[in-house]
C-alpha cells in the first residue's frame, strides 16, 4: 500500500504534475539526483551545480538524445509556470479518496517491464482499481488496440481475441478509447469468470479521477472495479494530443505482445505498435479486406515486416521473441494540422482554447513552458494559421479551413513523426 506521507512518494507525485510525459531532461534529473532533490532543483529551491548538469547531459547523450549545453536551464524555465500550482498532498489525498495507490520505482509492486522505457519511463503510476494482486507480469499482458471508427468486422475480431486471451489467463490492455479499445475492454470483462482475475487494464491519457471519453464512462467504471485504470499524470489532468501519444508507449511497455486489430494508415494504434517494436516486444496485426481503409494500417505493418499476421487468440499466445524496430515511410497525403510541429509547439497548441481567449501566463502554466517559449511558439503558430490574437489581447486557437494545406516545416525535430499518429481517445 502507498505510504502517502513518504517524502519520496510526495516528491514523485509532484514531479508527475511538473513534468509532461517523456520529459527526458526532467527524468534524467530525477535519475541523477533522486526524486527529492530533483523536486528541489526543479522548483528553484536549490541549484543543480556543474557536476550534476554534466551528469544529466551524459545520461541524455547515452540515450542518443542530443541536447544544448543549457538544456537544464531551458527546462527550469519551462517548469517554472507550474511550480505555483504544485500540491502533491492534495493530489495524493484525492487518490486516497478514490481508493487508489501510487506506484513508484522504489516500491516492490512497480512493474519492472516499464523500466525498458529507460529515460522515457514515468516518474510514477497513479493506479485505481483491483490491485490486490498487483499488475500482472509482462508475459501475461497483451495489448489489443485499433481505430476508434471500427467496423463490424473489427469489433467482432476484437471480441473473439480479447475473450480468447482472458480465458487463457492473459490480461487485455488497451487505452479506453472508442472503437477497438472499448470492445477489447468490454469483451475481456465479459469473458472473465473469476472475480479475483485481472481481465483488463485501461491506460489513460488523463487523471484516473476522470472517465474519458465520456461515452465510455460506464465501461471505464467497470474496468476500474474489476481491473485497473493506470495513468502517469495526476488526478485532475486533462487529456491532450501529446499525452495520448505518450500513453501509447506505456501500453506497449507493459505488454509482451501488442496486437493491432484495425487501423487506418495514420492511426494512433500504429504509434503503439512502433513503440512495442522499438522495445523488442512482439507485434501482431489482424488482416482485413484490401478494400477496407480501416485495415490499411495493419497491412502496412505486415508489408513492412514490423508485425506478424495473427487471426486468433492461440496465435497471439504463441508470439515470442524480439522484433526489430522498423522505420516506416511517410504516406503521400495531405498533412494534418499538427504535422511538423516541435514538442513545445504541440504542447502550446493543445493548451490553446478553441473559443474563449487565454493569457500568456495561463498558457505557460497549462503547457508547462516558459514565458519566452510561449511567446516564440505563438508567433510560429500564428504564422502557420494555428493561433490567433483576440480583441482583448489574449490568444485562442485558429482553426484552418478543412481543405487548406499548412506549410510543412522539414527542419523540426522527430516529434513530428510521432504526432502523425495521434489519436484523441
Amino acid at each position: 500500500m502507498t505510504n502517502f506521507s513518504d517524502p519520496t512518494v510526495v516528491a514523485r507525485a509532484a514531479l508527475s504534475r511538473l513534468f509532461e510525459p517523456s520529459d527526458t531532461v526532467g527524468l534524467a534529473l530525477t535519475l541523477a539526483s533522486g526524486p527529492i532533490d530533483a523536486l528541489r532543483i526543479a522548483t528553484g529551491r536549490i541549484s543543480a551545480g556543474t557536476t550534476l548538469t554534466l551528469e544529466i547531459a551524459g545520461l541524455l547523450e547515452a540515450q542518443g538524445i542530443s541536447t544544448r549545453p543549457q538544456a537544464l536551464g531551458d527546462a527550469l524555465e519551462r517548469w517554472r509556470p507550474r511550480v505555483a500550482d504544485l500540491a502533491p498532498e492534495r493530489d495524493l489525498a484525492t487518490l486516497e479518496r478514490l481508493g487508489g495507490i501510487l506506484l513508484t520505482p522504489e516500491c516492490d509492486e512497480w512493474p519492472k517491464a516499464i523500466d525498458d522505457l529507460q529515460l522515457s519511463a514515468p516518474s510514477c503510476l497513479w493506479v485505481r482499481g483491483n490491485y490486490s494482486r498487483g499488475i500482472p507480469e509482462l508475459n501475461r499482458m497483451v495489448a489489443v488496440v485499433g481505430s476508434r471508427d471500427s467496423t463490424a468486422y473489427g469489433a467482432g475480431m476484437t471480441g473473439d481475441l480479447a475473450a480468447g486471451l482472458v480465458t487463457r489467463g492473459y490480461t487485455v490492455v488497451s487505452g479506453g478509447a472508442y472503437g477497438i479499445d472499448a470492445q477489447a475492454h468490454r469483451s475481456a470483462l465479459a469473458a472473465a469468470q473469476d472475480e479475483r482475475a485481472m481481465p483488463t487494464i485501461g491506460v489513460t491519457a488523463c487523471g484516473i479521477d476522470r472517465y474519458y471519453p465520456a461515452g465510455n464512462e460506464q465501461l471505464l467504471r467497470e474496468t476500474a472495479r474489476r481491473g485497473m485504470l493506470i495513468a502517469e499524470v495526476p488526478p485532475g489532468s486533462s487529456p491532450t494530443r501529446w499525452r495520448f501519444l505518450q500513453r501509447n508507449r506505456l501500453i506497449a511497455g507493459l505488454c509482451a505482445v501488442t496486437v493491432v486489430v484495425e487501423a487506418r494508415w495514420r492511426s494512433g494504434a500504429l504509434n503503439t505498435a512502433h513503440h512495442a517494436a522499438g522495445l523488442g516486444r512482439s507485434v501482431g496485426a489482424v488482416p482485413g479486406s484490401v478494400y477496407s481503409a480501416n485495415s490499411a494500417g495493419c497491412h502496412r505493418l505486415l508489408r513492412e515486416g514490423s508485425a506478424v499476421c495473427v487471426t486468433d487468440a492461440a496465435e497471439i499466445a504463441e508470439l515470442a521473441g524480439p522484433m526489430g524496430s522498423v522505420t516506416l515511410p511517410e504516406p503521400d497525403e495531405a498533412p494534418a494540422v499538427h504535422d511538423g510541429l516541435t514538442v513545445e509547439d504541440l504542447l502550446l497548441l493543445d493548451a490553446l482554447p478553441v473559443r474563449a481567449s487565454t493569457t500568456i501566463d495561463k498558457l505557460a502554466s497549462v503547457a508547462g513552458l516558459s514565458i519566452r517559449d510561449v511567446l516564440a511558439g505563438l508567433s510560429r503558430l500564428e504564422l502557420s494559421t494555428l493561433a490567433q490574437r483576440t480583441d482583448d489581447g489574449g490568444w485562442r486557437r485558429d482553426t484552418p479551413h478543412p481543405y487548406s494545406r499548412r506549410p510543412h516545416n522539414n527542419s523540426t525535430n522527430s516529434s513530428s513523426n510521432s504526432s502523425n499518429n495521434s489519436e484523441k481517445g
